[in-house]
């Protein structure tokens, strides 16, 4: 096989993944990044933690990418999350399991983890060269701003790894769908995903709640019935319980117009017992209090009760243990994509073919959040970066091959 020059636009997880797999082809390989420094997402993630992957059974793994997960499948079965944990590893990063099964790195931080990374693509003689924005296709050529003006190159394959359109400060504006467009590749319309909601809160309780926790919920939506804690904000609410319930929620606003979470504040308290013991602190203290002491709900669940349900449903004890075990908050949109944590939508399943290649341009290939598909949080989003990146790979390298 003859050397050929593979050009990687995008510093990302997916793009360095694909970059260190394609180290030891024996092709010549140049990662393109707009940004001053490469995987600035990744870092970012890094601050909450690093969530690297999810430890719970593959079977239930895999089936949290939704109607994608069939065609991910194989990238997911060739990097799997143990395999990740073991590369991690390799690059001095130790991993831990923590309780809710999320894995993340013993220092809870990115940076030593990117730091290696890159040391291992430098020592792999692979080049990344920054500030080089990809604006287009141009007679066959990668057209890139840079600031000392435009330029073209050549490349005998591309990959593309420019993530979706969340953070865009970040790196990832979603202008690629406009230029991938031009040149005939499907594109499902990048939406907001893993993201908060706008609620129409009263001026007392934004002013008085935001940025405060509601802990220990239950919250049901057509995604099912989850627990979990959210945060008020002041447009709505975020925090990982509505994350979870956020794909189907977006999708039924789009829809409808309109769309619920129905909160069960009392998670472990029955209703009838709940509504007994309101009856009894009847008459011996406020209603607030009694909300407390009875239904041991704290000050931010209590006001939320009184924001959310009417009179007439906390007119007694039985309306009041049905409003705390089914309160139902309306949505009325997702916040924008530029808040979300990652973005759903992309590039079409059926505009590339199994390796990962752009069908209508030949050569071309495309990974990680370019691709129509969104994940919970909990580590399956990086995982899925990294799988399609090291799937697109080899990929190029199979195509290179066949030439």
């Amino acid at each position: 096989m003859d050397m050929a020059e593979i050009a990687i636009i995008g510093g990302g997880p997916a793009g360095l993944m694909a970059a260190e797999t394609l180290a030891s082809s024996g092709h010549g390989v140049t990662v393109y990044d707009a940004m001053p420094t490469v995987g600035r997402k990744f870092l970012l993630a890094g601050k909450s933690g690093l969530n690297l992957t999810h430890a719970e059974d593959y079977d239930s793994f895999r089936r949290r990418f939704g109607a994608a997960g069939d065609r991910l499948r194989p990238a997911l079965d060739d990097f799997t999350p143990a395999q990740i944990r073991d590369w991690a590893a390799g690059l001095g990063t130790e991993t831990f399991v923590g309780s809710s099964q999320r894995v993340f790195p013993v220092a809870m931080k990115a940076s030593p983890l990117l730091r290696a990374w890159l040391a291992r693509l430098d020592a792999a003689g692979i080049k990344i060269v920054k500030r080089h924005r990809w604006v287009g296709l141009k007679d066959g050529a990668l057209v890139f701003e840079t600031p000392t003006g435009q330029i073209s190159t050549q490349a005998d394959a591309v990959l593309l790894a420019l993530g979706g359109a969340s953070w865009p400060r970040l790196g990832s504006d979603g202008s690629w769908t406009h230029i991938l467009a031009q040149h005939g590749v499907e594109i499902a319309g990048l939406l907001p995903a893993n993201c908060g909601f706008d609620v129409a809160w009263s001026d007392y309780f934004r002013e008085r709640f935001a940025g405060m926790p509601v802990k220990s919920v239950i919250a049901s939506s057509d995604a099912g019935t989850i627990q979990g804690e959210f945060v008020i904000t002041q447009h709505g609410v975020e925090g990982s319980l509505i994350y979870a319930h956020a794909a189907a929620l977006r999708d039924k606003l789009l829809r409808e117009g309109t769309a619920r979470l129905v909160l069960d504040l009392a998670p472990g308290r029955d209703h009838s017992r709940l509504a007994q013991d309101l009856d009894r602190a009847r008459g011996k203290a406020s209603f607030s209090n009694r909300l407390r002491k009875a239904a041991r709900l704290d000050s931010v669940k209590v006001s939320l009760l009184k924001e959310l349900a009417g009179p007439d449903d906390l007119a007694d004890a039985a309306g009041q243990a049905r409003s705390i075990k089914q309160l139902p908050l309306t949505l009325s949109r997702p916040r924008p994509i530029e808040e979300a944590i990652s973005s759903a939508g992309g590039i079409r399943w059926s505009a590339i073919n199994g390796n990962y290649m752009l069908k209508s341009l030949p050569g071309i290939f495309a990974a990680g959040e370019m691709l129509d598909w969104e994940a919970p949080t909990g580590g399956y989003l990086l995982t899925a970066c990294l799988a399609t990146g090291r799937a697109a790979a080899h990929g190029i390298r199979a195509w290179l091959g066949q030439r």
